[in-house]
């Protein structure tokens, strides 16, 4: 994608660009903030698993410190030179897993609230469909390095796309930006004690998720 003057979102970036320059100036790596990352995101499925108002609010203020942290790694490893492709891996693995988990603790934590196993089962049913959403992720990335190892010079000149009409910008919309501040969603609904409404939500929106990877051009936008 283009770049704009400050853009609004993803919100998270407001957040991450004053957390990178003091994450630089400590002796961490990348990975390192990767794996706090990881250890926050976590902790937020756990206390969003107890099923009561105050762990929903907490779950929802760690679950922003996990986006927060995932910002940075990227931004930490471009500036103290670490960038590799282990760590690519590693962070898209952290994705997956802190989103999987957390739609299962989701259904826990719903289950536990409205005392039926049926929450337990839609929380499954969203982390297969994270999961889905992961293994072609990789699947699509490794075509892609195929195409640009045989293509060296098209695939140097690749660069992200703006949305051009409505099906674009839905996609965009649903694809990037969502993803991108979910965590703010979170938070907001856990305020509210509504976290439960994104178990159904998740259930349905995780499938439609994956299935856009199929849509042509919804890999060519980014945030």
């Amino acid at each position: 994608m283009a770049a704009t003057a400050n853009p609004l979102f993803p919100v998270v970036r407001h957040l991450s660009k004053y957390v990178t320059p003091m994450l630089v100036a400590l002796p961490v790596t990348a990975n390192q903030v990767t794996t706090a990352s990881l250890l926050a995101g976590l902790a937020a499925c756990w206390s969003a698993a107890q099923g009561t108002h105050g762990w929903a609010v907490v779950s929802g203020v760690l679950m922003v410190v996990c986006y927060v942290l995932d910002n940075c790694d990227g931004e930490v490893a471009r500036q103290k030179n670490q960038c590799s492709t282990f760590g690519m891996h590693y962070d898209t693995f952290v994705d997956w897993a802190v989103h999987a988990a957390f739609f299962v603790a989701l259904g826990i934590g719903a289950e536990r609230l409205f005392s039926s196993k049926i929450w337990f089962y839609m929380g499954l049913i969203a982390a297969a469909g994270a999961t889905v959403n992961y293994v072609l992720g990789l699947v699509f990335d490794a075509r892609e390095r195929q195409a640009a190892a045989a293509m060296p010079a098209a695939a140097a000149g690749k660069e992200y796309r703006q949305p051009d009409g409505w099906t674009d910008y839905a996609v965009y919309i649903f694809r990037e930006l969502t993803r991108a501040d979910f965590c703010f969603v979170v938070l907001v609904l856990a305020a509210f004690d509504l976290l439960w409404v994104l178990v159904p939500t998740g259930a349905i929106g995780s499938q439609v998720y994956w299935i856009t990877q199929f849509v042509r051009g919804a890999r060519d936008f980014h945030v």
